[in-house]
């Protein structure tokens, strides 16, 4: 067997997180893929990877190993891809969160085609985080911490955790002036970021976590909003969810000093891929378009 093919097929492994996985993306069999891994771990006198029945972990021979292994494999296609020297052209697949996509990611995926005229996008918007290879996903925004092997991550910006209720809700029932306050409030729970009915706040060093059983349960964020914009109660959502209705007037912030870190923005690629032009030209062009944006500060 080639030995560029045994490189791709441990990459594949790591990056897909099974050798049946792995065999789908390569069109082999799983037999064949068990094969080859283990004659390259018999030619590297090392294990590479240590099996369980849940997953398959690298070990730092296997990290060593898959880390040239994807140079190799980069430089292999870089010399072979006509189009690397070229001009971008081709479809590119991006991945983006529901509301933030809508909002700022098709703006920039419009005006990187105007720029790009061989170039087509398409825009795939979701609030689950995809799998960038087993779905075919050139780049993906994602917020939040990004920890997979199998993705680098080019960071975009932070947003907020925000709490917010409407003038007239707050002019009502009062303002609440710390965490703790917030039992005497109606509150508003996003089903869709997380099961526990938990916020979590901080003031310096110390975390502040209200437990609570909201009065009203919606697993999207902009029936959230709709409520607190009519006075209901109060909720919680990202900044630039909540920027246009705190700008109209519609809401207002309350208990920013016990804000949570904010969390960070990226622009995740799976790192076993080649960078073909169009890629690369996309992920300069987003970069340089995302530092614009008030949101992302």
């Amino acid at each position: 067997m080639d030995r560029f093919d045994e490189l791709q097929i441990l990459v594949a492994i790591l990056d897909t997180g099974s050798m049946a996985a792995a065999a789908r993306k390569l069109g082999r069999s799983p037999a064949a893929v068990t094969r080859v891994l283990g004659a390259l771990e018999a030619r590297a006198g090392a294990r590479l990877l240590e099996r369980s029945t849940r997953r398959l972990t690298p070990t730092e021979a296997g990290l060593r190993l898959a880390e040239q292994a994807r140079r190799l494999l980069a430089d292999y296609d870089a010399a072979l891809l006509p189009e690397a020297a070229g001009t971008p052209r081709g479809l590119l697949r991006v991945a983006a969160p529901n509301v933030f996509g809508r909002r700022h990611v098709a703006p920039v995926a419009t005006r990187f085609l105007a720029a790009q005229p061989e170039v087509q996008v398409e825009l795939l918007l979701s609030d689950r985080n995809v799998d960038l290879i087993e779905e075919g996903i050139d780049a993906a925004v994602r917020i939040g911490a990004v920890s997979s092997m199998s993705v680098v991550a080019r960071p975009l910006g932070k947003v907020a955790r925000v709490t917010v209720a409407s003038p007239a809700y707050l002019e009502r029932r009062g303002t609440p002036l710390e965490p703790a306050d917030l039992a005497n409030h109606e509150l508003i729970m996003s089903t869709s970021v997380r099961s526990v009915a938990e916020w979590r706040f901080r003031a310096g060093a110390r975390e502040h976590v209200v437990r609570y059983s909201p009065r009203l349960r919606v697993n999207d964020v902009e029936a959230v909003l709709g409520a607190a914009c009519d006075g209901f109660g109060i909720a919680r959502a990202l900044s630039y969810q909540v920027e246009p209705l705190l700008r109209a007037g519609l809401l207002q912030r309350v208990l920013d000093d016990y804000e949570p870190e904010p969390l960070p923005v990226q622009l995740v690629l799976p790192s076993s891929r080649h960078m073909p032009p169009r890629l690369r030209a996309f992920v300069d062009f987003a970069v340089a378009q995302f530092a614009a944006l008030d949101v992302l500060r």
